[in-house]
């Protein structure tokens, strides 16, 4: 799975910022072109056209880095490089790649078109792979959460499992966008997986054959004492219907209480984790997005607050991560509902996927989130109100021969609390 991280913000059309700093050709395509610069670099037909894009660098120039150097190098790879020739449009896409990279931000990536399309079809809740979601911390390949019933579940992989290797290649070193894409891969296939589990000393080895993952976002049932078990895997573009529908019919049967299951959820789309906290708050903010000028921005209540009022536990691991911890913190800022289980994984930055003219997109880190409160999210995670450190715990030990069995004791303790 892509790392649908998660704060993802799609866009259609051209932002207009400016860009000062100037990385040769790539000034329009990577921040929103002017016309002008599209005219220079396209050709007729709407692809990149190099020989114009270097007619554009004579035009440019920047005091703070020596773009002659740049070009000594393509010379140098078109030259001297044993296999060629050398595809001018790979290089060029490359250099775009690199020069994300450069910002030392793992949420931030450069797409080329396959890529792009590759990402733009896991955000619409639908993909081939192993359905985890992989980010990056302390520059290791992490795992943030597997999805519900997801072949890398089943597999045995955890929320904050080290992926040590794939297919036996050391991920040490390796991008984000490079990790992902060695992971994902048709339906039927296998990806070889080393993993270091949570306080564990040797990595294991893991064989999962990839799968069409559909994602199912929102699922509920009724438990005892007219109590709801209302589960959000994640959140993307079908959440906010598939919400709305469980919503109309939970109420339908007067809940006394809410249980909120978002454990192991990665995120996703910022306005369906709105939508969905709006549901328990009538009015107010529900997160502040701040960005790097200092602007900010207030995401109100919206919607029909149909769940206001109705006692509520949310269950939050280190896997609840991005539009999940959005959810969280909001609810529990205007106590709305308390917070069971372990701290959230600290995922709280706004990505932009805008695609560009020729296909291909960018996903830029653009600004941070903080909690009504002004808590800050990002590297920070929410605390719950109730700690439990061991959600899951086997109650047939004994018997080795015996298929394990685990009882649930966040869900254990929510119902406790709502009786």
């Amino acid at each position: 799975m892509t790392e649908l991280n998660s704060g993802v913000r799609k866009k259609t059309g051209f932002i207009g910022r400016a860009i000062t700093l100037i990385l040769v050709f790539v000034v329009g395509l990577v921040a929103g072109m002017t016309v002008g610069v599209r005219n220079e670099i396209l050709n007729k037909k709407g692809d990149v056209n190099i020989a114009r894009v270097i007619n554009l660098y004579s035009k440019t120039r920047s005091p703070d880095a020596n773009f002659n150097q740049y070009w000594e190098v393509w010379d140098k790879l078109k030259t001297r490089y044993v296999n060629q020739p050398v595809s001018d449009v790979d290089l060029y896409y490359g250099s775009i790649q690199g020069m994300v990279a450069g910002l030392g931000d793992p949420h931030s990536v450069y797409f080329p078109p396959a890529k792009a399309k590759e990402f733009a079809s896991d955000l619409s809740g639908e993909f081939e792979g192993i359905g985890a979601e992989i980010g990056m911390k302390e520059k290791e390949l992490i795992v943030v959460a597997p999805l519900a019933g997801s072949p890398a579940e089943k597999a045995g992989i955890k929320a904050k499992d080290w992926i040590v290797s794939i297919d036996k290649k050391e991920t040490f070193g390796m991008s984000l966008d490079d990790a992902i894409n060695k992971i994902r891969g048709p339906k039927g296939s296998t990806v070889e997986l080393s993993v270091l589990h949570e306080n564990s000393k040797e990595p294991v080895n893991l064989s999962i054959v990839r799968d069409t993952i559909n994602v199912p976002t929102v699922t509920f049932e009724m438990k005892e004492k007219n109590i709801v078990y209302l589960r959000v895997s994640y959140f993307n573009e079908n959440t906010a219907d598939e919400f709305d529908k469980a919503v109309s019919s939970i109420m339908t049967k007067f809940p006394k209480g809410i249980i909120l299951d978002m454990r192991g959820n990665p995120g996703g789309f910022l306005d369906r984790s709105v939508s969905v906290a709006s549901e328990w708050i009538s009015s107010g903010v529900i997160v502040k997005e701040k960005f790097v000028d200092n602007e900010v921005n207030d995401y109100t209540a919206k919607g029909k607050h149909r769940l206001a009022g109705i006692p509520t536990i949310i269950l939050v691991d280190e896997g609840t991560a991005s539009g999940a911890e959005i959810v969280a913190g909001a609810l529990q800022d205007y106590g709305a509902a308390r917070l069971v289980g372990k701290k959230t994984y600290g995922k709280g930055s706004v990505q932009d996927f805008e695609p560009l003219p020729d296909g291909s997109a960018i996903k830029l880190t653009v600004a941070k989130w903080y909690t009504p409160k002004d808590r800050a999210i990002d590297g920070k995670g929410i605390e719950p109100d109730i700690v439990i450190n061991e959600m899951f715990v086997q109650t047939n030990k004994e018997d080795k021969s015996a298929t394990p069995k685990y009882e649930d004791l966040g869900l254990a303790k929510a119902l406790e609390l709502l009786k």
